[in-house]
């Protein structure tokens, strides 16, 4: 009696707040599933004992390619591999560069090297990398889109891009989220903080369009594009198919919270400049690096998020089952029970 192979797959990048969910999905749709974690990387969210882990040194190209090597399922290497390793935030903005950037240049390198390239590999980038898209008419941003970022974290994920253009027998497939949301996200979780106090900031005074995407439609996509037979060298943008306002957003997230009150604050553009500033030099004397800075002064300012997933819809059937008014609700829930469970614990 014969039982079929399973396909192999390793997660590059696990240990975060996408990581987590990816694993699980990857276990869920019977894949024989690897996590790659640095040795300092916390494994809260990858607790199944399925899960087999490969500790590598992203800094160290040497042995790089040995810990690949060591860890790779024979005979080939992985048959996947979803590469969601990035820092969205730096104390240092040179980080950026050297872990978006240096340590995608020095895995992809050592897979060559070891003749371990696996027949997709799935590269985590981000609607930043393309910058500003018509701030006053608010045409939808799309494929065709020519990249000029305006951060410093865009300008390292573009250059990973360009990176993996240069190799035209590498099966990449770029994936460019707008902002990910859900339960154990920090970023959106302040928002949602601020709201249950009864407070939500915002900045600027013309009107601005945001979009979002679910954690677990982001992750459904991923799986869906591995396999399709139509995405290898072409470039998605992931988002739900609609945008909203910053009112839009607080509201749903107010009635998430039971009908909360809440008062909206306007920031002017240069207070929350002077207050990214401000944030950023706390964070170079701490060396913990801050939500608020000058990088996200700058996506703050940006008025259009608008995105045609157009490309995604006709290559893989993209399709968002959470709206946000669902995807909130879920995320409310995780909130309120993590408040719940840390009052009690203070008790």
């Amino acid at each position: 009696m014969t039982t079929d192979k399973k396909p192999t797959i390793l997660i590059v990048g696990a240990g975060g707040f996408i990581g987590g969910f990816i694993a699980a999905e990857a276990l869920r749709r019977g894949f024989d599933t690897y996590a790659a974690v640095r040795e300092s990387t916390s494994r809260r969210y990858l607790t199944d004992p399925a899960i087999k882990f490969v500790v590598l040194d992203y800094d160290n190209p040497d042995t790089l390619g040995t810990a690949l090597r060591d860890a790779a399922p024979a005979p080939g290497g992985w048959d996947y591999i979803i590469y969601n390793l990035g820092a969205t935030k730096a104390a240092n903005f040179g980080d950026f560069n050297r872990v978006n950037y240096l340590y995608l240049r020095n895995f992809v390198t050592a897979l060559e090297d070891e003749q371990l390239v696996p027949s997709k590999f799935l590269f985590m980038s981000s609607l930043s990398a393309l910058g500003p898209v018509d701030e006053k008419g608010y045409t939808p941003i799309d494929s065709k889109a020519i990249p000029h970022p305006n951060t410093r974290y865009g300008l390292s994920k573009i250059k990973a891009e360009t990176f993996l253009e240069t190799r035209p027998s590498f099966p990449w497939i770029i994936f460019r989220p707008t902002g990910v949301y859900g339960p154990h996200e920090r970023d959106y979780l302040m928002m949602v903080k601020c709201i249950d106090s009864h407070f939500d900031f915002g900045v600027g005074y013309r009107t601005q369009m945001l979009t979002f995407i679910y954690v677990d439609d982001l992750v459904g996509a991923m799986f869906d594009a591995l396999a399709s037979d139509r995405t290898i060298h072409h470039k998605y943008i992931i988002s739900e198919p609609r945008a909203y306002t910053q009112k839009e957003f607080r509201s749903i997230v107010a009635k998430a919270l039971g009908g909360k009150a809440v008062i909206p604050v306007k920031l002017p553009l240069w207070a929350a400049y002077i207050a990214s500033v401000v944030a950023e030099k706390v964070g170079v004397l701490t060396l913990k690096p801050s939500t608020l800075n000058r990088d996200k002064f700058k996506i703050m300012r940006q008025r259009n998020w608008n995105c045609s997933v157009d490309d995604a819809v006709r290559d893989f059937g993209f399709h968002a089952d959470f709206p946000l008014e669902r995807g909130i609700d879920e995320t409310v829930k995780a909130y309120l029970a993590e408040k719940a469970q840390a009052k009690a614990t203070k008790k």
